[in-house]
């Protein structure tokens, strides 16, 4: 008997990568690509129509992105099975992924035999994580969370404000602001707001276009 084929959903706003993928997934004589999506509005659509059972998921997408995505597509389908595939690389931007319900988290230049072999391993019922991603993982773990408004005030200190323009974007006091930004440099064991800035970043707890 003919064994069933790893139907997959591929979601990327960039064609080149969607194509790439495709080529990389369409020659595997147990998978194929049964729709690829350009944002996560479309992946919704798709996974609705398609049932997949795995699906590959970028972040950073136009009109939904993936976290998102995925937080609409589990709270629909439970059971489903996506692999995050993106190009970020911070604690936080993975923290959120597999928070959301995402199962696994690969980096875009994973080598495409992989990518075959997590694919297998997540349709098989397993959970695997590269060692990189995991050390990135357990290295969040070591960090209090920021509050929503901590995290508020440090996307607007990303955007260069000082704190009396924070505190009008805000709503709140100056000295209230005063009290987040202190916060989040004893959070991340900083001095400054340049330096909080730069491992916001580099973490993916906010993100500069």
């Amino acid at each position: 008997m003919e064994q069933r084929r790893i139907r997959i959903l591929v979601v990327d706003d960039h064609a080149l990568i969607r194509v790439g993928l495709g080529a990389s997934i369409g020659g595997e004589p147990d998978m194929e690509i049964v729709a690829a999506a350009s944002n996560g509005k479309e992946a919704v659509e798709f996974f609705r129509q398609h049932r997949p059972d795995i699906t590959l998921m970028d972040l950073k997408m136009p009109v939904m992105g993936g976290v998102e995505a995925i937080q609409a597509i589990r709270g629909e389908f439970p059971l489903a099975k996506v692999i995050v595939l993106s190009t970020y690389e911070g604690d936080d931007d993975i923290f959120r992924a597999l928070e959301a319900g995402a199962t696994s988290y690969l980096l875009k230049d994973t080598l495409a035999e992989d990518l075959v072999r997590v694919i297998r391993e997540v349709f098989a019922g397993g959970r695997p994580l590269p060692a990189a991603v995991a050390k990135r993982l357990a290295d969040r773990m070591l960090h209090p969370d920021l509050t929503a408004r901590e995290l508020d005030v440090l996307r607007l200190i990303a955007r260069g404000m000082r704190n009396k323009e924070i505190a009008a974007q805000l709503g709140i006091g100056e000295e209230t602001t005063q009290g987040h930004v202190k916060n989040i440099l004893s959070k991340l064991g900083l001095h400054d707001r340049t330096e909080a800035v730069a491992v916001a970043v580099r973490r993916g707890i906010v993100h500069i276009d």
